[in-house]
């Protein structure tokens, strides 16, 4: 009996394990397989009939029973699924991977709170951490372009500007976001400002293109493109590369950081150097940080806070006129402009969701901004009326502000036709300081070369302005059928300028003291209908607004008053998948209506002059395809037609000697550097046999257009082939390593970024020749 009694208790013992595992809970963590942060909202389900088990929490942390349960389908949109088969263990981590494919699928913030991008009625865009770690990207513009209807337009050392829905313009029309504050105050735009982005600690960036002012505010005209920055990973993580190319640029990224209890912390940053380059005179030095911390209070409360400091000191070589840019001579004409940027930026935001229902967030930020430069574009000659030369001048400058405000929102989901209001409120009040002072330039006549210059000490301008911004907003969803979704939106701005003038009276045109406001009311009517089967339909009406810049309205060189621009959007599109959910489209057609849109006119002497249009108008296709018929391989196919028209614009040209005045009418006329065709396409190999390799071929597309109003001088466009190759050691003694090696411009082909006529010849923005870039990298994690 005594030996039954044994025999028994060791059998149990054999089979405790199983029955436990038959009865006990299991526990487990997903992650994000890119930037191993936690993913919350993840459905778990019975990988054999599809019962929903469970979802995990905020920290990517789940807890289910398995009895009888052989094997698990981990379910996220915009992540490939992943089934796991139960072998016994309690605890498991799943690393899921980011999809490219079925764009459609994807998680956004737009209104600030997450999405699926089916409930959005806006032309938004997404690349995600996979897309950002295959293309290895130098400069934004290397990202940017791949969306669709954008072009973001290289101008050397991570200066560039921007074309969404607009010509290629210097202009206000864009709002740039880093996790959906603005990087910069409203009236003090640069259309350089994205190198004040950490490019090293960026996750993912959306794209919304046209008018988003109901949630976003003013200058999101022609688009907003907002930088979702990387958060701590769980458990711990880090990285490390370097890479360099064959005109001497060098660079070394490195973050990580860990979460443990409550608390996680993110680090990333890195060095840029440039170097006798390609071109002459573009040294450039870049240092770019980011440090993030999270504090779970408890599952309904985290508290954020960020820091962002990037500092930029670059070598401007200037354009280049046609005998230099066709003869490949890339010697600058002078050698002492330069631009100097150091940009700081910290918030703190407080998170709390009252219940399922309800959530309410309050960012505090502050700003610290500055940017001293001798720039080329304001080099001027002075001739006489014969267009002999006479002399030449230049300014130096710089502009600084700092700022402090906050952002509050609350989200209430309804009972009622399952709706949704989102409540918002955002000040900024940011004192910002200008200055110019006068140069004298020495010429090489002969030569056509600038030797130097002498500063007179006397300002062109010098003044300080109160910049105060408010506004409040709502968006109200509702669902009066499960398909149909109606979103209407509403948004007050105020923008307050308190000028004050540095330069004694009889030196300035300006007063002493002036105030100027802006406001609009801005609504928005939006719906999405969803077919269901990844099949849908949007349609769109939203209000822009651009008040005219602090640097156009009080800028010695202005000559005339600017009006607040206005700007009425209208659009319609769908997306549909096919050939079982291997294909995915999404088509796009828009209608933006301009009403003295603020437009740059480039004058005789190289210097430029804002000037209102009475009318302009904006029309076009945007259109994507993606298709993978294999898992190894994937296309992507993206672009825009658009025309860009004066509606009702002139300019004025007077001639000093005499006094007359000519007037010139552009209506009806093609804008200027505004392509009628971008294209963006992309083949990309991944093969299995090969676990960790990629090979993609890129091809980037620009149409012809016209370089002046008065449409009679054009510039062909271009195309260039990309080639992008990389390998991850997924296993092994390196596992962690990785390699890439890519190639731009694989023909050599001789372009330019953007062209622009005046009356004594065209100038051109040279872009690289063939640029061969090599990296290694390795990375770790643990969860």
């Amino acid at each position: 009996m005594k030996l039954l009694t044994l025999l028994y208790i060791y059998i149990l013992l054999c089979f405790a394990p199983a029955l436990c595992f038959g009865q006990s809970n299991m526990h487990g963590t997903v992650t994000d397989a890119r930037t191993h942060e936690a993913i919350p909202g993840v459905l778990i389900s019975n990988a054999d009939n599809g019962k929903t088990l469970t979802t995990t929490n905020v920290r990517g942390k789940f807890t289910l029973q398995t009895e009888g349960i052989k094997a698990l389908r981990f379910i996220m949109i915009g992540f490939n699924d992943k089934i796991y088969p139960l072998t016994g263990t309690p605890s498991i981590e799943i690393v899921l991977e980011p999809s490219t494919i079925d764009l459609q699928q994807v998680v956004i913030s737009a209104s600030r709170e997450r999405q699926a991008r089916q409930d959005a009625p806006i032309a938004i865009s997404k690349i995600n951490a996979t897309q950002i770690h295959d293309t290895k990207a130098t400069a934004l513009y290397q990202l940017l372009n791949k969306v669709t209807g954008v072009y973001m337009v290289d101008l050397g050392n991570e200066q560039h500007t921007m074309a969404i829905r607009q010509p290629i313009t210097y202009n206000a029309l864009y709002l740039y976001l880093e996790d959906g504050l603005p990087i910069r105050p409203t009236g003090i735009f640069n259309h350089n400002s994205l190198y004040e982005i950490n490019m090293s600690g960026v996750r993912d960036i959306e794209v919304i293109k046209g008018p988003a002012s109901s949630l976003y505010g003013s200058n999101a005209i022609g688009g907003a493109i907002n930088f979702i920055t990387q958060g701590p990973p769980a458990g711990y993580a880090g990285n490390v590369s370097v890479q360099g190319d064959n005109y001497h640029y060098r660079r070394v990224d490195a973050d990580g950081g860990f979460s443990t209890g409550k608390f996680g912390l993110y680090v990333g940053g890195y060095i840029a150097k440039q170097r006798d380059g390609w071109q002459d005179y573009t040294d450039f030095d870049k240092y770019s940080g980011n440090f993030k911390t999270t504090y779970d209070f408890d599952a309904a409360t985290r508290l954020t806070t960020s820091v962002a400091y990037n500092y930029l000191n670059t070598q401007t070589p200037g354009s280049l006129d046609s005998a230099k840019f066709y003869s490949r001579t890339y010697g600058a004409n002078q050698r002492f402009t330069y631009r100097k940027v150091k940009a700081f930026r910290a918030n703190t935001k407080l998170e709390h969701a009252w219940n399922d229902k309800s959530s309410s967030f309050l960012t505090l930020f502050y700003r610290n901004n500055s940017t001293a430069q001798l720039p080329s574009y304001y080099i001027s000659d002075v001739r006489d009326n014969a267009g002999n030369y006479l002399s030449s001048n230049g300014q130096e400058n710089d502009q600084s502000f700092h700022s402090l405000g906050l952002l509050a929102q609350h989200r209430q989901d309804l009972d009622f036709l399952h709706s949704r209001l989102i409540v918002g409120v955002y000040a900024d009040n940011s004192p910002s300081s200008y200055y110019a002072k006068f140069l004298d330039i020495q010429k090489d006549v002969t030569n056509n070369f600038y030797t130097g210059y002498t500063n007179t000490g006397n300002y062109i301008d010098n003044y300080r302005i109160k910049l105060f911004n408010t506004a409040a907003y709502a968006q109200y969803e509702i669902k009066p059928a499960e398909a149909l979704r109606i979103v209407m939106g509403l948004r007050y701005d105020r923008i307050h300028y308190n000028f004050t003038n540095g330069i004694a009276p009889g030196n300035t045109k300006y007063k002493q003291q002036e105030t100027n406001d802006f406001n609009i009311v801005a609504p928005k009517l939006g719906l999405t209908y969803n077919f269901g089967n990844n099949k849908g339909l949007y349609a769109n009406y939203s209000v822009g607004f651009q008040p005219p810049e602090t640097g156009d309205l009080y800028s010695a060189r202005q000559l005339t008053p600017l009006k607040q621009a206005t700007f009425n959007n209208y659009e319609a599109g769908g997306w549909f998948t096919a050939l079982n959910k291997k294909m995915y489209v999404e088509v796009t057609f828009y209608d933006l209506e301009g009403r003295n849109e603020i437009i740059n006119q480039l004058l005789p002497d190289n210097t430029t002059q804002n000037q209102n249009a009475g009318a302009t108008r904006h029309r076009g296709i945007e259109y994507s395809v993606a298709y993978a018929p294999v898992s190894e391989l994937s296309f992507r196919f993206s672009g825009t037609n658009a025309k860009h028209t004066y509606v009702d614009y002139s300019e004025v040209a007077t001639n000093f000697s005499t006094g007359v005045s000519t007037v010139t009418v552009y209506n009806g006329n093609r804008m200027n550097n505004a392509p009628s065709w971008i294209a963006n396409s992309e083949l990309t190999y991944k093969p299995a046999y090969l676990n960790g390799f990629r090979i993609a071929g890129e091809w980037q597309h620009i149409n012809s257009y016209f370089t002046n109003p008065a449409n009679t001088k054009t510039y062909a466009g271009y195309d260039i082939f990309n080639v992008r190759t990389g390998f991850d050691v997924k296993s092994g003694v390196l596992k962690g390593a990785g390699i890439w090696f890519n190639v731009l411009n694989v023909t050599n082909k001789l372009y330019a970024t953007t062209v622009t006529s005046n009356q004594y010849g065209d100038t051109y923005n040279a872009a690289p020749p063939r640029v061969y870039t090599l990296g290694i990298s390795y990375s770790f994690a643990k969860h």
